[in-house]
């Protein structure tokens, strides 16, 4: 297993000790979680970093990459609704908007059609990693505590632009790969 992909794993193998620390609450959870949550969010920029700069994008890589993703921020996510730092509507949300462009990719790949990244999606995933990062020290920020709420708006707010972006820009594409797309 080369260096990008281990970093990959190790985002998954980090999240059920994430989930533990945030949802027992043991003494300094607050910035141990964060920084556990830190940790992870950096592997998913190192990851993808030294795979091309190395040379070493594999087919493993690019599934695990995006599942590594998903894994995480909605675990984060979901455990920040237990704690009640997060509202549960707010989360169905993301996490559905996740699933759904997992979905659709999906099936792009299984018709051999590959959907590149967005500019918006990844100021979704740069939102994302900020609320949940604020949200889990929330109590701790003193007169910044108003930032975690808004934070968790604005990275709604881009995860529902950026969902609705990806469906307009490759949902046609999808379409065609399996055999048309109904006439407009």
């Amino acid at each position: 297993m080369n260096l990008p992909n281990a970093l990959t794993l190790s985002r998954i193998l980090i999240v059920p000790v994430l989930v533990v620390v945030l949802l027992t609450k043991t003494s300094g959870w607050q910035f141990i979680g964060l920084g556990l949550f830190l940790v992870a969010s950096l592997t998913d920029f190192l990851d993808g970093f030294l795979a091309r700069r190395r040379k070493q994008v594999t087919a493993l890589g690019k599934l695990l990459d995006p599942a590594a993703d998903k894994i995480l921020t909605s675990a984060a996510f979901v455990s920040l609704v237990g704690l009640g730092l997060a509202p549960a509507w707010m989360v169905v949300v993301v996490v559905a908007r996740e699933f759904a462009v997992s979905s659709l990719r999906s099936l792009a790949a299984a018709q051999d059609v590959v959907l590149a990244a967005s500019f918006a999606g990844k100021v979704k995933t740069t939102t994302q990693i900020v609320a949940i990062s604020l949200l889990i020290i929330s109590g701790r920020l003193g007169a910044f505590d108003v930032l975690a709420p808004v934070s968790l708006w604005v990275a709604l707010a881009a995860t529902l632009y950026s969902g609705i972006e990806y469906f307009v820009r490759n949902g046609r594409t999808v379409l065609l790969a399996f055999g048309g797309a109904p006439r407009p």
